[in-house]
């Protein structure tokens, strides 16, 4: 078997190109042309000896081929920008303030405080996990350094829209909802405390649609929360990111609930120009999102 070596920055353009959902967005990102970019991917589907996508629709889809060297190209890039980091930046030191939400403190923290510790051993990092109301004030306020935080009215000067998630409506796993909308019964809401997006999300929804609700259960805590739906009290309202394996997204026309749209995700900085370290782990942030595992 002929030996290849795939070449980094090839590789780089086609994850780039998948995660955005665009090989024209990816050259944007990259600082490179789209006809380099696609110059690129032909040249990764001849080292392959297979195509990477396939037309579907309007659009292009991974092949079987293509799945597969997504696969090692994220570990290979992942190695790659770890050993530079290392290499390069291993001498960083001071501190970095981080917040984020609940909902990506068992999903991407361990990833990525584990990333970057070990590249940077001589930074220390500092994590608030909070509501998104809280993470913007310590933002603006410079009690944190980056806060990774919902989408919403209020915003901070230096943020980068990092993409999107589904909402969806969570039940028990493992068992059927007990509400139908035929009974004509409100529908159960087990929510955070007031306020907050994805309560109000799930308001607004279900008085579009008019369905009646109650709040059945509130919390100060996600954990609550998955308690709560998972002793079958009533329905939330989150992403899929970060749901334990005691809830489950449910099938909206299942039940007669009305469809969701999508919640935005923000990266905020302190500063234009964050210090070495702070500009690193935010780096890795975003690198490590585009690559996140949703639950199904």
């Amino acid at each position: 078997m002929r030996r290849v070596t795939f070449d980094l920055e090839v590789l780089r353009s086609f994850v780039t190109g998948v995660e955005l959902g665009s090989f024209a967005r990816a050259a944007d990102r990259l600082g490179r042309s789209t006809s380099a970019v696609s110059a690129q991917l032909k040249k990764l589907e001849e080292q392959a000896g297979a195509p990477m996508l396939r037309k579907s629709g309007r659009g292009l889809v991974l092949t079987e081929a293509g799945e597969i060297m997504l696969a090692y190209a994220r570990r290979l890039l992942d190695l790659n920008d770890e050993a530079a980091a290392a290499l390069l930046g291993g001498e960083l030191e001071g501190w970095v303030r981080l917040g984020l939400q609940e909902d990506f403190g068992e999903s991407l923290l361990p990833a990525v405080l584990g990333r970057f510790a070990r590249a940077h051993p001589r930074v220390r990092v500092e994590v608030r996990i909070a509501r998104n109301v809280e993470l913007l004030e310590r933002v603006a306020s410079g009690r944190l350094d980056l806060a990774l935080a919902w989408e919403a009215n209020v915003s901070t000067p230096h943020v980068e829209r990092l993409g999107e998630l589904p909402m969806c409506w969570i039940g028990a796993a493992g068992q059927p909802l007990a509400w139908t909308r035929e009974q004509g019964e409100p529908l159960p809401l087990v929510m955070l405390e007031a306020p907050c997006l994805m309560r109000s999300a799930a308001t607004h929804a279900l008085d579009r649609a008019q369905l009646p609700w109650r709040i059945a259960f509130t919390s100060a805590s996600l954990a609550g929360i998955w308690a709560a739906v998972a002793a079958g009290l009533g329905v939330s309202l989150r992403t899929p990111a970060g749901l334990p394996a005691s809830v489950r997204a449910l099938a909206p026309r299942e039940y007669g609930l009305p469809t969701l749209g999508q919640q935005g995700l923000c990266l905020h900085r302190a500063d234009a120009e964050p210090a070495p370290a702070v500009a690193r782990l935010a780096d890795i942030l975003t690198q490590q999102w585009l690559g996140l595992p949703l639950a199904a």
